[in-house]
């Protein structure tokens, strides 16, 4: 109420202080009439709040200043003081980097950022709901899931992409809801079956889809019945989160329902319906012309994105179900005992998405099923109604299979790189057995797939300050001579060894003659191999900023003439340990390289110590009097099957020590906080730093590779 008592402006006066402004930018045709006369409305407080604003606009640029007062009006009728606040520093922003035209367009845009501003208030980010979500999926899922943002919200069995923003409703708890409702649903499309088969000789769903007349519609069709089938399945399973998504659905106008709609979404939604189901019903109703409105969190189907993941995988685990079953056959000691080893044998439930209790029995013995093959079960029974008989029939030591004819799927570009029908073997050390297993881990190269995203050329721009410096300081390294200090000969006295001489002499000792300094040219002769974590942890920002690191850490290697290579490390178990090739050391720093370094991407888990031998036995067959391994990761060792917590650290600690034994120097860059924990373990005092913040990576890597290798 302090408002009271200032009286309000009138429009002469208003007018009059505008003129003084404002004058530069005035004319017979252009008057401050109509602005004064819309500020005179306003109270006293609130027009000296915009003549403040104008007297600083002004002082940047008269033309905005007008361009301000001809808008402010709205702006004050339609926001709340804070908000027009914002309005004019987004406008003066907009000034700063483009110009007075953007800038003007910027302050006339007033309805456009009030509604922005509105949606900003109550929308959600992926990024900051994430790790809940994560913990969520995890918590629902019966195989392990990753989340990432998308366009599109789908699925591929594995990975559950979500919108990097949700703003549909006017506030933050709905629209929370909505990622939740998302994920419950995608994870329902899994666990309820949606991709499943009766057996790996069974049709996919995209074969069912495509037999129509109209693919396009039958998918349409299809999705929006199975859509109520799962609905119906988490309401049974997750009655609290069906509940707020009843809640959602209240706020959306849905279509009626025709006659053969209903009864089919009355047979889906039955208990022991199944994706079976939904397709008997699709018959019935392709010939409806009626399509149900989209839920809100419907997403989109991709069954061929589907299939193709659900086909890796299925080669993958049968194989490793395969190969445990033959570990274990081999320890009975006699035939007998091996003749009497009967099937896996499921427990309980009738239900395929709960039989998570198995039996094997060697000789009428039962024997303990590890978790890791529980998990593998498991997600067989997501992919199949019953566990595949070939699942369960030991296998010998070789690879996985390649893709049966039935599965009618392309192979990955990946299948066809060297080597990757049999790959590299290497030991890993077993701290607790004190030994190596023998051949335990599968290694493949593999080219990281190139991006055309012109990441270089934004790195370059985002950071030409910084760039500048490290040429110059990089320049300055290449040719830098080192004075050598007490040698038997040289150029100059070297002051503090006379000095010690002096004294050792008075004291009747013997006198060094290592008395002068050299000047030496120091020629380089460095070999670096930059390992790149590039697992699932580092997502986001830290994908981000380790790509940018790269682009300028090359572009100062490149000044210095050190031999330098680039691979990123990643995979998931020991079978399938992955190293992705970005830069060779005999390839050139070109485009092809720099689209690798653009296409980096966050893949699985971080089994370390096998990365670190194979990059150690390639350090060793380059020509260097100097070699180093440098790590740039975002945290410890960790894999799929059991190798994290001490075993994951062990095994990485003796990889280093078996590459300090042949001449290679391992240094490792590190963004985890907790790293001070296990890397003075791993690494050694000296031979790591730590980075505290993600952002600061890029212009502190190559600073410290300077350090390093000087």
């Amino acid at each position: 109420m302090k408002d009271q008592g200032l009286q309000k402006l009138s429009a002469e006066i208003i007018e009059q202080r505008l003129d003084e402004l404002l004058d530069a930018v005035l004319s017979s045709r252009r008057t401050t009439v109509e602005p004064a006369m819309a500020l005179a409305k306003f109270n006293r407080r609130q027009q000296e709040f915009i003549l403040s604003w104008l007297s600083v606009i002004t002082k940047t640029n008269s033309e905005l200043g007008y361009q301000f007062i001809r808008h402010v009006p709205q702006a004050l009728i339609q926001m709340e003081r804070a908000t027009v606040e914002k309005w004019i520093i987004h406008a003066m922003d907009v000034y700063d980097r483009f110009g007075l035209y953007p800038a003007s367009e910027a302050f006339a845009e007033v309805a456009g950022f009030t509604r922005d501003t509105a949606r900003e208030a109550v929308s959600v980010t992926l990024d900051e709901t994430a790790r809940i979500l994560d913990h969520y999926v995890r918590g629902l899922s019966g195989r392990a899931l990753r989340i990432e943002a998308g366009n599109d919200s789908f699925t591929d069995t594995e990975t559950v992409w979500l919108p990097a923003q949700i703003h549909r409703y006017t506030n933050k708890q709905n629209n929370f809801t909505l990622y939740k409702a998302i994920a419950a649903h995608l994870w329902a499309q899994i666990h309820h079956g949606t991709f499943r088969r009766s057996s790996p000789n069974a049709k996919w769903l995209s074969e069912h889809l495509n037999s129509y007349p109209e693919p396009g519609r039958a998918r349409q069709l299809f999705h929006s019945l199975e859509t109520y089938r799962l609905d119906a399945c988490i309401a049974r399973e997750l009655p609290g989160l069906a509940r707020e998504m009843r809640a959602l659905a209240s706020h959306e106008t849905e279509n009626d329902l025709t006659p053969a709609w209903q009864q089919a979404i009355h047979e889906v939604e039955k208990s022991d319906a199944s994706v079976n189901d939904t397709l008997r019903q699709l018959v019935a109703l392709y010939e409806d012309q009626e399509i149900p409105t989209c839920r809100p969190w419907q997403g989109v189907l991709y069954p061929e994105r589907a299939e193709a993941t659900t086909s890796k995988r299925i080669q993958r685990e049968s194989h490793e179900l395969q190969e445990w079953l033959a570990e274990l056959l081999e320890k009975p000691e006699d035939d007998d005992q091996i003749s009497q080893v009967k099937p896996l044998q499921v427990a309980n439930s009738d239900d395929p998405t709960q039989r998570n209790e198995w039996r094997l029995e060697v000789a009428g013995e039962p024997i303990v099923v590890p978790d890791r093959i529980t998990n593998l079960l498991q997600s067989a029974l997501l992919d199949f109604d019953v566990i595949p008989p070939d699942y369960l029939v030991a296998g010998g030591d070789g690879e996985p299979p390649s893709a049966s004819q039935d599965q009618k799927l392309p192979a990955s570009p990946q299948d066809n790189s060297p080597n990757q029908s049999s790959g590299w073997r290497y030991d890993e050390w077993d701290f607790r057995r004190r030994h190596y297993r023998k051949n335990w881990c599968v290694l493949r190269e593999i080219d990281m797939n190139p991006s055309s995203e012109p990441l270089v050329e934004k790195t370059l721009e985002k950071y030409s300050g910084l760039v500048s410096e490290l040429r110059r300081t990089f320049e300055a390294l290449r040719g830098e001579n080192r004075r050598l200090k007490r040698q038997p000969n040289g150029d100059d006295i070297d002051l503090e060894a006379a000095v010690e001489a002096q004294a050792e002499a008075r004291a009747g000792h013997e006198v060094s003659e290592r008395l002068f300094t050299q000047v030496r040219r120091l020629d380089r002769d460095t070999a670096v191999m930059l390992m790149v974590d590039v697992s699932g942890s580092t997502k986001g920002w830290i994908n981000d900023a380790e790509r940018e690191s790269l682009v300028l850490l090359c572009e100062a290697v490149e000044i210095l003439g050190d031999q330098y290579a680039i691979y990123g490390f990643s995979g998931m178990t020991r079978k399938r340990c992955e190293l992705y090739r970005i830069k060779r050391f005999d390839d050139a720093y070109d485009d092809q390289v720099k689209a690798r370094i653009a296409g980096i991407r966050p893949q699985d888990y971080t089994r370390m110590g096998v990365t670190i031998r194979h990059l150690t036995k390639l350090l060793q067959a380059v020509e260097a009097r100097t070699r180093l391994l440098i790590t740039l990761s975002d945290g410890k060792p960790d894999d799929y099957d059991g190798y994290r917590g001490e075993y994951g650290i062990e095994d990485t600690r003796q990889a280093l020590i078996e590459a300090r034994r042949v001449g290679v120097h391992p240094f490792c860059i590190t963004i985890d906080r907790a790293a001070r924990e296990y890397l003075p373990h791993m690494y050694g005092e000296a031979s790591y730093t730590v980075v505290s913040e993600v952002h600061k990576l890029p212009s502190k890597v190559s600073e410290i590779y300077r350090r390093v290798t000087t």
